[in-house]
């Protein structure tokens, strides 16, 4: 084993008969400075995107022929991530699931749980949240607002956020 720039060239051999086997194979090493630290437990966004699931469950195939795009939220708290979920609404009839996206995402939104309650809920603008630094958006920008239309219609999307607006949205 030895290393070429950020690849990593690894070799092994068979221990009975000491030949090489896998030669020429590169392994590239990423930090994982950026993955969720695991302290996810009980995060109010998770109850939304709970109801985003069964929304999808519901319409999801619809939804995918309205919206055709991959959201990936990264949820923060004390301003490192603990959580990704993932919304694809682009393959089959649409999924959501905690993790990084599978495929690239078209867009992805970065801001603390706190804030995603605000934008959720209606106390902050998704436009003003931005311009303040409050969100962070990387990718197609323009999609967010597919996504606020469709978060907006749907009535029982609107009951969960009802049920949590009690606990005003605090870390």
């Amino acid at each position: 084993m030895w290393k070429e720039r950020k690849k990593t060239y690894l070799q092994t051999k068979i221990k009975e008969t000491e030949e090489a086997t896998g030669s020429g194979s590169y392994v590239t090493l990423t930090s994982t400075s950026a993955k969720p630290s695991g302290k996810a437990a009980s995060l109010q966004s998770d109850l939304i995107f709970e109801e985003i699931g069964r929304c999808i469950k519901e319409m999801g195939s619809q939804l995918v022929k309205k919206v055709n795009a991959i959201f990936q939220w990264d949820i923060t708290r004390d301003g490192k991530m603990v959580v990704q979920w993932t919304l694809d609404l682009k393959t089959g009839s649409g999924e959501i699931y905690q993790g990084a996206s599978r495929c690239p995402a078209d867009t992805i939104f970065t801001l603390s749980d706190h804030d995603f309650m605000q934008l959720v809920l209606g106390k902050i603008k998704p436009h003003r949240a931005f311009f303040v630094g409050r969100l962070k958006v990387r990718g197609n920008i323009m999609l967010g607002q597919k996504l606020e239309m469709i978060l907006k219609n749907h009535a029982k999307l609107r009951d969960a956020l009802c049920l949590t607006g009690g606990k005003n949205g605090q870390d």
